[in-house]
């Protein structure tokens, strides 16, 4: 969980103050500022706040027609909303095992492509990148969307660019857990005008003619109403300023245990760019040898975190949606089955990792006093 503090509170009570919370009518324009700060920071050509990165998710998959008879290809190790996205456009989601990096492995993703493939959903887990370079290759051999999911990996970087700036649209969240945080909110992140533009259709109940850019449009679709309000914006743009310094915590934390885990002789999980990634994981060669690690240091392995597995995505395992006539796994050629060992590989490296956590929450002095006890084995 990120830091909130005074200023958080005053900007926005600020907001209240003003009296009109309503993106776009009000004379704050938060979430406006946000935008044009968040793409500034990021090297994106838009931003759009929205109220979660669930939605963001859909937003971006509904701005790229993503829909009906369309298969997404989904890592089989990340949050429920990844896979969910696909289902609310009415596409089906396609798992796709991880690699030893624990994102999403390329080998696989060109095992898992069918003519009805369309999209391709990387997630950045645990602030570590995906494999961008090979992903994108593959995208562009088969004519295919990278929709990114950088919700666990706002600021990283991969090479020289920013996570959930490099595929046809990129998605962040501003949960509470997230690197910065207005307790809920998302963004969807494009470089295509046209893009954005249905983005903010869709995310506006299909009435963008609200906003002043799109004033003399007349609304192109039916949407959703997944707007953020001017206090979900005032809050983002304090957290979007404690975000370098944050992440630079972050970063002197990895350093000291990754070098402790290495003079202890733990075998430290690889990174697709080990200098940008902050999360920490270690893998063993067992299990046992896992859940013993877990049990002497305190710390969680992977598996155990239950709800980022996909044996346990219920209403995905059993393709529910809310009513079976808008189930697309009805349709002829979404017929996709699902079984709880298809991605063998997935839980076998999930049960043999623990993540180090590397958050606000672990002061210096107690990451020191981990790391004396990480080298001791």
């Amino acid at each position: 969980m990120q830091r909130l503090g005074f200023k958080e509170w005053l900007a926005a009570g600020r907001a209240i103050a003003r009296g009109d919370l309503l993106r776009d009518s009000s004379p704050g324009q938060a979430c406006a500022k946000f935008e044009e700060r968040l793409c500034a920071m990021l090297g994106a050509r838009h931003a759009l706040t929205v109220n979660s990165g669930t939605t963001a998710l859909v937003t971006a998959l509904a701005a790229l027609e993503v829909g009906p008879g369309d298969e997404v290809l989904v890592p089989a190790y990340t949050w429920m909303s990844s896979a969910a996205a696909p289902v609310h456009v009415g596409a089906v989601p396609v798992l796709v095992d991880i690699d030893e990096t624990l994102t999403i492995d390329p080998e696989d993703i060109e095992r898992k492509i069918t003519p009805h493939t369309r999209a391709i959903i990387p997630v950045h887990m645990n602030n570590r990148p995906c494999n961008m370079d090979a992903i994108m290759a593959i995208a562009r051999k088969h004519n295919l969307l990278v929709i990114e999911d950088a919700c666990q990996a706002i600021g990283v970087k991969y090479g020289d660019r920013y996570c959930g700036t490099i595929g046809d649209a990129g998605t962040l969240s501003f949960n509470q857990h997230k690197n910065m945080t207005a307790g809920e909110g998302g963004a969807v992140l494009f470089n295509s005008d046209r893009a954005y533009a249905r983005a903010f259709n869709f995310h506006d109940i299909g009435m963008s003619f609200r906003n002043r850019k799109f004033a003399d449009a007349e609304p192109e679709f039916l949407g959703f109403n997944y707007r953020a309000s001017e206090i979900t914006g005032a809050m983002l743009n304090v957290q979007l300023s404690r975000l370098p310094r944050r992440l630079a915590g972050m970063r002197r934390r990895r350093d000291i245990l990754r070098a402790a885990l290495r003079d202890g002789g733990h075998p430290v999980a690889p990174s697709h760019d080990d200098d940008a990634a902050l999360g920490l994981v270690v893998t063993f060669d067992t299990e046992d040898e896992a859940t013993a690690f877990a049990t002497r240091r305190g710390v969680a392995r992977i598996h155990d975190n239950t709800k980022h597995v996909y044996t346990n995505w219920a209403p995905i395992m059993n393709k529910r949606t809310f009513h079976p006539r808008m189930n697309p796994w009805e349709w002829a050629q979404s017929r996709i089955e699902y079984t709880p060992d298809m991605c063998r590989r997935t839980l076998d490296l999930m049960r043999r990792s623990c993540r180090i956590g590397l958050g606000e929450s672990y002061p210096v002095p107690l990451v020191r006093a981990s790391a004396r006890q990480f080298r001791q084995g």
